[in-house]
C-alpha cells in the first residue's frame, strides 16, 4: 500500500515539474469569446475581399477591426492553434486585398516595343522632310519684332513664309471678330494669327489625329507645335477676348498654316490635292509596317465570345483599326455619329493601353437566350419532345443570345488596374457574335 502511496506521490511531483517548464502544452489559451469576435470580423472582412475581385481601391469596413483583433490575439497568445489559423487567413486576406497579381511577360509587352521602332522610323523621317521644308520655301528673316505700323510695306511680307514656335494647341486658340484663330506673340513683339477657318489647318491637323490614332496614343490633345505658315494679311483682332469684356485689339499678321510639326514626333502637312487635305510625313509606309507586328489578322466565323473578346483587345494592342471595327456589331457603325463614337473610343482604348495597363485577361463568357427558343437548357429539353420543341422553335422566331464577359487589366508590373469590367457581346440566328458594349474600358 505505502509502495503505491509513493508512486502516486512521485508522479504529482514530476507532473508539477514538468509545467514549470516553458512548453507548448502548457502554454495560455486564448480566451474563446476573443477568438470567436475575431473570427467574425475576419470572415467578414474575407468576404469583402472576395467581392472586392482583385481590385486594390475597395475600402473595407471590416478589415481594422478583424486585423487589430488578430494581432492582439496574437501578441498575448502566440502559441495557440486556433490564434495561428487566424494569422495565415488575415496574411492571405490581407495580400489579396491589396489588388491581384499576374506576372507580365515580354510577349505582353511586345506592342509598345513595335510602337518605338515605328515611332523612330518616322522620327528620321519628319526630321529630313522638315528641314528639307525650311530650304525650299522663302522664309521671312526676321520673326519678332514682328513688323507693324504706317511705315511697314505689305508686299514685302504677304505671301512670305514664316517658322512660329512654340504654338499652343488648344491653350491658345480663339474665337475673334473675323475667324477663328491660334495667336502666337504678345503685345511689346507683336502677334501673329494662325488661321484655324480653312482646310489648312484642318487637313494638317486631322493628319496630327490620325498619327495619335495610328502611331503615338502619347501624343495627346494638349501639343506644343511649331508652325510653317504662308503671310496671306494683317488683321486687329483680341487675342483672348475671353478675360475681359473690353480686351484690347492688336494688329498682326494672319498666317495659313502649311506644316505643323510636333517635336520630331509628327510632321503633318497641308495638301489640297491629297483625299484628306492632308497627311503625315511617312502615313504611307505605317500599315505595311505594322502588318508583319499583327499577331491576328480576321475573325473566325465560329469565334466564342472570350476568344472575341481577346481579339478586340489585341486589335488595341497592335493597332489593327480594321481588326477593332470587325470585332463590333455592324448596327453601331451604321451612321456617321456612331463611326464617329467608334473612333473616340478607338482612341480612349489607345491611351489606356499606353499609360494605365499593358494586359487583359476574361472569365468564361455567362450566355443569355434573349428571344427565341433556347435548345441548349438540357433542363427544359428534358420535359420536351422533337414536335414540341419544333413548334417553340417556329414561335420564338429567330434566336437572339446575350454573353456577359468579365475582363480584368493589368500593369506593367503585373497588378490589376481598378475593379473588374463588364462587355456585352450579340449573337443573332447561327450567325457571328458581335461585341455590343465596344466602349466599355478593360
Amino acid at each position: 500500500m505505502s509502495s503505491k502511496i509513493h508512486l502516486l506521490a512521485l508522479s504529482l511531483i514530476l507532473g508539477a515539474s514538468s509545467c514549470l517548464v516553458p512548453l507548448p502544452a502548457c502554454a495560455e489559451n486564448a480566451p474563446f469569446a476573443d477568438v470567436d469576435k475575431a473570427n467574425y470580423f475576419l470572415k467578414e472582412f474575407e468576404k469583402e475581399v472576395e467581392r472586392a475581385r482583385g481590385a486594390s481601391n475597395t475600402r473595407f469596413f471590416n478589415k481594422k477591426d478583424a486585423l487589430t483583433r488578430i494581432r492582439d490575439l496574437n501578441e498575448k497568445y502566440p502559441d495557440d492553434p486556433r490564434v495561428q489559423e487566424l494569422m495565415r487567413r488575415a496574411s492571405v486576406a490581407v495580400q489579396k486585398s491589396m489588388g491581384d497579381f499576374r506576372e507580365i511577360t515580354p510577349e505582353m509587352l511586345a506592342y509598345k516595343t513595335n510602337e518605338a521602332e515605328l515611332r523612330s522610323r518616322l522620327q528620321s523621317l519628319n526630321q529630313n522632310e522638315w528641314q528639307k521644308q525650311l530650304k525650299e520655301h522663302d522664309l521671312l528673316a526676321r520673326v519678332f519684332p514682328a513688323a507693324v505700323g504706317d511705315d511697314t510695306k505689305a508686299e514685302d511680307y504677304l505671301d512670305k513664309y514664316v517658322v512660329l514656335e512654340n504654338v499652343q494647341y488648344p491653350a491658345n486658340m480663339f474665337v475673334g471678330g473675323s475667324g477663328e484663330y491660334l495667336y502666337v506673340g504678345k503685345p511689346s513683339v507683336g502677334y501673329y494669327f494662325i488661321s484655324m477657318d480653312g482646310r489648312n489647318w484642318a487637313g494638317a491637323y486631322e493628319a496630327v489625329r490620325r498619327y495619335r490614332s495610328l502611331v503615338d496614343a502619347t501624343l495627346g490633345d494638349n501639343i506644343d507645335f511649331t508652325v510653317l505658315g504662308r503671310i496671306d494679311g494683317m488683321v486687329r483682332e483680341s487675342p483672348d477676348p475671353s478675360k475681359e469684356k473690353t480686351s484690347p485689339y492688336y494688329w498682326g499678321w494672319i498666317v495659313q498654316p502649311v506644316m505643323l510639326y510636333a517635336g520630331d514626333r509628327v510632321l503633318a502637312v497641308y495638301d489640297k490635292d491629297h483625299e484628306k487635305s492632308g497627311y503625315f510625313i511617312g502615313e504611307e509606309l505605317v500599315d505595311k509596317i505594322k502588318d508583319s507586328w499583327y499577331t491576328v489578322k480576321s475573325v473566325p466565323a465560329n469565334v466564342d465570345p472570350k476568344k472575341l473578346m481577346e481579339i478586340f483587345a489585341t486589335a488595341i494592342k497592335e493597332k489593327n483599326y480594321n481588326l477593332y471595327m470587325d470585332c463590333i456589331a455592324p448596327e453601331r457603325r451604321k451612321t456617321d455619329v456612331g463611326t464617329s463614337l467608334l473612333r473616340y473610343h478607338w482612341d480612349l482604348h489607345q491611351y489606356r493601353f499606353a499609360d494605365e495597363y499593358v494586359h487583359v485577361e476574361f472569365d468564361d463568357p455567362v450566355i443569355t437566350v434573349l428571344k427565341g427558343f433556347d435548345d441548349s437548357n438540357d433542363l427544359d429539353n428534358y420535359f420536351l419532345n422533337e414536335g414540341q420543341k419544333e413548334q417553340l422553335t417556329k414561335m420564338g422566331g429567330e434566336k437572339e443570345e446575350m454573353a456577359i464577359v468579365i475582363s480584368r487589366a493589368y500593369d506593367k508590373n503585373g497588378k490589376q488596374v481598378g475593379s473588374e469590367n463588364r462587355h456585352e457581346l450579340r449573337r443573332k440566328g447561327s450567325g457571328r457574335w458581335y461585341i455590343n458594349t465596344y466602349d466599355v474600358r478593360f
